[in-house]
């Protein structure tokens, strides 16, 4: 089965999951995104050094280098969108069970990306 990602070119290269990094693929592919992603940046921060831990630092990394994987390919960004319509509005059992397992090979698949798996 083809991975939605094959399907059309990547709009940059794959980014290292550093901040700086993040930061400047997410200005330059989803730049509507950009004022969230600082917010969850300083929440992550704030939440480290109250916890006294990195945790929530990796996990903002893991969430926002999903979020390139997705959005660095326009038509895996449009299959993904298009599903969680279909999650919203379906009214059938099967057809909601169908898009959710869709949208989890997207995310996973994003996920391991991400990573460079």
């Amino acid at each position: 089965m083809s991975t939605p990602h094959q399907d059309s070119e990547a709009l940059i290269p794959r980014p290292p999951l550093t901040t700086a990094a993040l930061r400047a693929a997410v200005a330059q592919i989803a730049p509507a995104y950009l004022s969230q992603f600082v917010d969850h940046l300083d929440q992550a921060t704030e939440q480290a050094a109250r916890q006294s831990t990195v945790a929530p630092l990796q996990s903002f990394l893991q969430q926002w280098g999903e979020f390139v994987a997705i959005q660095r390919y326009p038509a895996r960004a449009a299959r993904l969108h298009a599903l969680e319509t279909e999650v919203a509005t379906a009214t059938d059992r099967v057809k909601l069970d169908s898009a959710l397992a869709k949208i989890n090979e997207i995310t996973t698949s994003a996920r391991r990306e991400a990573v460079g798996e």
